[in-house]
């Protein structure tokens, strides 16, 4: 297609399609859509992206990245049948990462069939340079029928500013802002002619207030639709990484529940263990835990260290594991994995959350999955060293150990790690 131009759409699943041509240099892009009402949001609910990947309608849903054969695509899967009748566009944008749209070859937007599998339209994007956002394509009303358009509008402000002129409250990164500085007086100024009040340090106004629960474009949420998130594109590139479990128990009954067919909780001093077993690129690997007092160290090998041992979870501070990502370097991978110690049988009706703070950067966080199955282990994150970046991969794993077989040896042999395994006390 032409830009400008337009066609007819079927009113029915779309798998919208978002590629490049990948190689050195080449930054990274990510598609988004904007559901709009006479050209704006109507909340910030109607702004679908990596961090919020789903439409409350379900009409719109992030479906994530592949990379292939120097080829990688962003999805979007739009059911046009499920936009709420207000709607009358669906804006389709794309953003980069680390760079301009002048560096990434051949991005193009197509439009497909979700059923079939067969395209719809295309859109090559001709003549980007400076730009670090796109409105590739939109689907719009007209009497009643779905069309799309080819549009190859660029922002140079990125995402931010795309997302801003349709009406979008964005959260911007945080700064420390520079201490105000006083010059020192000379040492022999000679007195004034009339009296000069000294200088006042005014203090800074504060910004106006946003609307409420602005798009947090900087913390990142991981889910089973997009499980995986870069440090270095989150700004997490040095200082420590904290890694924080909180739990609570929804329902404290004892044995098993033939009701529900699946496992329960008994809660009796419930004690859970953070974890993370470690592969450096020296090829050493071992265990950071609370069981045998193997705590680690934060500088010097494995440059990992467990603060603590909490038995209720109920704390932010409580069992934290930190990393140093000064030495990110030295790892090859890192498993951060749950097991417990005593007090249930089971992770079933335990609610967990999981919290990966950089130093500098976005904290990235994740929910656990309902345990229906008699699951005394679960793997939570994995960290990989890619080429010198660190990706946070979303596990959320409950594992069920064979019997006689310890829950830490069970998520090695699931893993791969491939360590010998002794008794351990705390």
């Amino acid at each position: 297609m032409l830009k400008g131009s337009n066609t007819p759409v079927a009113t029915a699943a779309l798998r919208v399609e978002l590629g490049w041509r990948t190689g050195p240099g080449v930054p990274d892009a990510d598609a988004s859509a904007l559901l709009l009402v006479s050209g704006k949001v109507r909340s910030d609910a109607d702004f679908v992206f990596y961090n919020q990947p789903a439409h409350s309608s379900g009409a719109v849903r992030h479906e994530g990245k592949r990379d292939a054969d120097g080829r990688v695509t962003d999805t979007l899967l739009v059911d046009l049948a499920r936009v709420e009748p207000e709607i009358e566009t669906l804006v389709l944008a794309a953003s980069s990462d680390g760079g301009a749209f002048g560096q990434v070859p051949d991005l193009y937007i197509e439009v497909q069939d979700a059923a079939q599998g067969t395209p719809v339209a295309r859109f090559d994007n001709p003549g980007a340079t400076t730009e670090t956002a796109f409105v590739l394509g939109e689907f719009y009303r007209r009497q009643g029928a779905w069309k799309f358009r080819a549009v190859g509008q660029g922002y140079s402000s990125g995402l931010e500013g795309l997302a801003t002129d349709y009406g979008i409250t964005v959260d911007e990164p945080q700064q420390m802002a520079p201490a105000p500085v006083m010059a020192p007086a000379p040492p022999a100024a000679p007195p004034p002619a009339a009296h000069t009040p000294p200088p006042t340090l005014r203090p800074v106004a504060p910004p106006p207030a946003a609307p409420p629960a602005p798009v947090p474009l900087t913390k990142v949420t991981l889910t089973k639709a997009s499980p995986s998130v870069s440090l270095t594109k989150q700004g997490g590139t040095s200082g420590a990484l904290h890694v924080n479990l909180n739990w609570e128990v929804r329902k404290q009954f004892s044995g098993w529940s033939s009701k529900f067919g699946r496992p329960t909780a008994m809660h009796s001093d419930l004690d859970l263990d953070l974890c993370a077993l470690y592969e450096l690129n020296d090829g050493s690997k071992g265990v950071v835990q609370a069981l045998g007092n193997s705590f680690g160290a934060l500088h010097q090998p494995p440059y990992i260290h467990l603060d603590g041992d909490d038995r209720t979870g109920a704390v932010s501070t409580g069992e934290n594991l930190t990393v140093n990502l000064d030495h990110k370097n030295a790892f090859r991978r890192i498993l951060v994995f749950v097991t417990i110690y005593e007090g249930a049988r089971s992770f079933a009706d335990l609610h967990a959350s999981v919290t990966l703070r950089p130093q500098h950067g976005a904290p990235i966080e994740f929910s656990l999955d309902e345990c229906t199955v008699p699951s005394l282990v679960c793997a939570l994150a994995l960290i990989t060293n890619t080429g010198g970046d660190l990706i946070v991969q979303r596990e959320a794993r409950y594992l069920v150990p064979d019997r006689g077989v310890s829950p830490q040896r069970t998520v090695d042999h699931a893993y791969g790690w491939g360590m010998n395994w002794t008794p351990g006390r705390k």
